[in-house]
């Protein structure tokens, strides 16, 4: 069981980028543009034996508003317009797909929101089927998609397990009825346990389930109570989410009032119990906030240190290029990051004009790639060897990360890391706070350049 002291590390709960990218979203510019990631792609692509492929999908729209969302979402009930980005959505594959060495194998799948399962049964068979047909997919494809218990069938599951499907994750927040009326998601308990018996009796691999720490009039005796029902649920993963108030760049945000929010202390105090009781109930702690049970391929890739962060959070499918589809989606290619365009009509033009959609991107250059690997190595094994380091890149590790190494010697006596001549070692508390450790080597951040607003790290 992991038990721990989080009082003292209150003065590490700062802003900081949760690092599913580096450099993070907010230096993409729109003088990168869908020629510079075109050349990108026709580079990778005449590789004699080019990485596996990712494909994430988003789609965007939702019934209803949830007030604690930080998703790129479109509320609507306007099914002709959710018709209309599916038949653009396939626009997409058809122009992406050209330019595709049509051996690559996809080896990772995922649906995002928005609400993926707002469409109905029919549209989900008629774009998951496109999709199959589109690409090679491995026997082994991990394939996952978000679901919403609230309006989801069983013929929505049906329709995703005869696609292809083998994943499903679903947002519970907290089975507390007076925080989820203060979010505006009214999720009863039986709706997500009838949700939780199709899932199973249709033969998914794996289920996650998302929780969410921070809202409005959470305790942390209310919060126990739902942490306990989830690990009697007993899925293969959970993820315990720090609600991140930003009203700043989610309006909606402001229907949450901030005097009904949790003080720091109380969050510490659920965040403490929540890693506690999940690890005492079975689950190995992955890092930040996620957690697997010990048979799960997100644990065995901690334990040999294969893990992989992607937009998506932590992910087992190492070295395949992400190509994502739909407004908003955001591409990883070894070089480039290229972000779709954020609204219907800008995507819809440049799909009509035969232009693949990218709104903006970033070329990384070579300080960026040394120091995306350093955090990556320390986000996702938790550990770095500085030789390593130094003879894939051919610099002095210490020289170069000077300014880190320095800032890191008050984390040493918190006993957050443990640094050797020649290595770094995150502890199992520190991975909680593994974000602040991994700013420590982000070069914007040490040069001040850093443009972000983001969410505090606990």
């Amino acid at each position: 069981m992991f038990k721990f002291d989080l009082t003292k590390y209150k003065k590490y709960d700062k802003p900081g980028p949760r690092y599913t990218s580096y450099p993070t979203a907010p230096h993409f510019n729109e003088s990168f543009t869908n020629e510079d990631f075109l050349k990108e792609i026709k580079d990778t692509n005449k590789k004699d034996n080019p990485a596996n492929l990712s494909l994430y999908f988003h789609l965007p729209y939702c019934d209803t508003l949830c007030y604690f969302c930080g998703c790129n979402m479109i509320i609507t009930r306007n099914r002709d317009r959710v018709k209309e980005y599916i038949n653009y959505v396939k626009k997409e594959i058809d122009l992406l797909k050209k330019f595709l060495n049509p051996s690559r194998n996809v080896t990772q799948l995922h649906w995002g929101g928005g609400t993926p399962t707002h469409l109905n049964p029919e549209e989900i068979a008629e774009l998951a089927a496109y999709i199959q047909r589109s690409f090679k997919f491995r026997e082994d494809s991990e394939n996952s998609c978000e679901i919403d218990p609230r309006g989801l069938t069983y013929e929505h599951l049906q329709a995703l397990r005869e696609n292809g499907f083998n994943r499903i994750s679903m947002g519970v927040q907290d089975f507390n009825e007076e925080v989820q009326k203060a979010v505006n998601r009214i999720q009863p308990e039986e709706i997500t346990l009838q949700a939780i018996e199709w899932i199973r009796k249709l033969g998914f691999d794996s289920i996650n389930l998302d929780l969410m720490y921070g809202l409005p009039f959470q305790t942390n005796e209310s919060f126990e109570r739902t942490v306990q029902k989830i690990v009697q649920i007993s899925p293969d993963r959970i993820a315990v989410f720090n609600y991140a108030h930003v009203p700043w760049m989610k309006k909606h945000m402001n229907l949450i009032k901030v005097e009904d929010l949790p003080k720091p202390e109380v969050k510490l105090e659920i965040l403490k119990m929540a890693t506690e009781k999940l690890t005492s109930g079975g689950y190995c702690f992955i890092g930040m906030d996620h957690f697997a049970k010990p048979d799960d391929e997100l644990a065995i890739a901690l334990r040999e240190k294969k893990l992989y962060r992607n937009f998506q959070g932590y992910s087992t499918r190492a070295g395949a290029d992400l190509y994502a589809f739909g407004i908003t989606a955001i591409s990883q290619l070894a070089n480039v990051y290229a972000q779709n365009h954020k609204v219907e009509k800008d995507y819809y033009e440049a799909l009509d004009a035969a232009k693949i959609p990218t709104g903006k991107g970033y070329r990384l250059n070579e300080d960026d790639k040394i120091r995306r690997y350093v955090v990556m190595k320390v986000m996702c094994d938790f550990a770095l060897n500085f030789k390593e380091v130094e003879e894939k890149f051919e610099i002095d590790f210490r020289k170069y990360f000077n300014w880190g190494l320095n800032n890191l010697k008050e984390m040493v006596e918190d006993e957050l890391v443990e640094l050797e001549k020649d290595s770094l070692t995150v502890t199992e508390v520190g991975r909680l706070l593994v974000r602040n450790i991994a700013m420590n080597f982000d070069g914007y951040i040490e040069r001040k350049e850093d443009i972000g607003k983001y969410s505090k790290t606990l």
